[in-house]
C-alpha cells in the first residue's frame, strides 16, 4: 500500500467543498422526490484521501467523498477513485461498513468511460452527479465529452489555471515544451486553445502574438462544454482565488438539466466574493 498523505487546502478549496456539498444536497433531495427515477449516483473522480489539514485552522476536515455520505436522502451508490493506494486505501476504510460504496484505485480516465458511466444509463432511469476536481492538467476531454453524451451525468469540474499558466500559457508560445503542450490538448480535447489563448497585436516590431486574459479562454471553454460536449446548462464559472486575488482555478458546473443549472447559478452568485481572500 502506498503511504498515505492528507493534503492541506486553502481557504478557496474550503469554499469548493461547500459549494459541491450544498449542490450534492439540493440535488438529491429533488432526485429522490423523482418516481421515474431508479437510482443517482454521487461519483469522485480524484476523491482524495477523505479527509483534508485546513491551512486555516491545522484541523481535519471532511473531504468531497464523506461530505457526501453524510447527504440526506443518501444516493443510491457512490464511486470514489484515486490513483494513489494509500488514499485509496483509506477511503475503503472509512467505508468498509457501506455496502452500496465503491473504491476505485487507478486512472479515473480509464475509469470512468470504461466502468462508472455505464451505471447511469438515460434509458436505464438513472443519473449521476460526477466530481471531477483534478490536481492539474491531468484530466482528458474525453471523460468530459462522455459524460455530457451520456445527457445523464451532471459535472462539477475544477478547470486548473494555475497549472495552465505555469507550464502552457506562457507570453512566449515558443519556449513551451511539447509534452506541457500535449497536457493542455488532452485536457481541452484537440488544440484549438492555442489560438484562443493568443492573439496577434501590433507592436513597434509589427504583430506579435500576446497571451490573451484567461477569462477569455474559460469563457471559450464553457462553450466547448455546451457545444461540443453537449451539455445544455452551463452557468458562468466561479473563480477561485489565493490570498494575493489570483485566480487559481474556475470551478464550473455542466448539466442537461435546466433546474440543476439554476440551482448551481444561484449557489456561485452566493459564494462568488468569499473566495476572494
Amino acid at each position: 500500500m502506498s503511504e498515505l498523505r492528507i493534503d492541506e487546502v486553502g481557504y478557496w478549496s474550503e469554499i469548493k467543498l461547500e459549494i459541491v456539498k450544498e449542490y450534492a444536497g439540493a440535488y438529491s433531495t429533488i432526485m429522490h422526490k423523482q418516481t421515474n427515477i431508479r437510482k443517482y449516483l454521487y461519483i469522485d473522480g480524484f476523491a482524495g484521501a477523505g479527509v483534508h489539514i485546513s491551512k486555516q485552522t491545522g484541523e481535519y476536515i471532511l473531504g468531497s467523498p464523506l461530505n457526501a455520505l453524510n447527504i440526506k436522502p443518501p444516493f443510491g451508490e457512490y464511486h470514489f477513485i484515486d490513483m494513489d493506494g494509500g488514499r485509496a486505501e483509506a477511503l475503503r476504510e472509512y467505508t468498509k461498513n457501506i455496502d452500496n460504496v465503491f473504491v476505485h484505485e487507478g486512472d479515473c480516465n480509464k475509469i470512468l468511460p470504461d466502468s462508472v458511466f455505464s451505471r447511469s444509463k438515460y434509458g436505464d432511469y438513472h443519473r449521476a452527479l460526477c466530481l471531477l476536481d483534478p490536481y492539474a492538467l491531468n484530466l482528458d476531454w474525453k471523460v468530459m465529452y462522455a459524460a455530457g453524451q451520456m445527457k445523464s451525468i451532471e459535472i462539477i469540474l475544477n478547470f486548473p489555471v494555475m497549472d495552465m499558466n505555469m507550464n502552457v500559457l506562457w507570453k512566449k508560445p515558443d519556449k513551451v515544451q511539447k509534452d506541457q503542450a500535449k497536457r493542455m490538448d488532452d485536457f481541452w480535447g484537440d488544440h484549438s486553445w492555442r489560438k484562443i489563448a493568443y492573439k496577434e497585436a501590433p507592436t513597434l516590431f509589427g504583430n506579435e502574438e500576446q497571451k490573451e486574459d484567461i477569462r477569455v479562454v474559460a469563457q471559450a471553454f464553457r462553450n466547448r462544454l455546451q457545444k461540443v460536449a453537449g451539455f445544455e446548462y452551463v452557468p458562468d464559472p466561479i473563480p477561485m482565488r489565493n490570498g494575493r486575488g489570483g485566480i487559481i482555478y474556475y470551478l464550473f458546473f455542466a448539466s442537461p438539466n435546466k433546474t440543476g443549472g439554476k440551482i448551481m447559478n444561484a449557489i456561485f452568485r452566493k459564494y462568488k466574493d468569499r473566495g476572494a481572500v
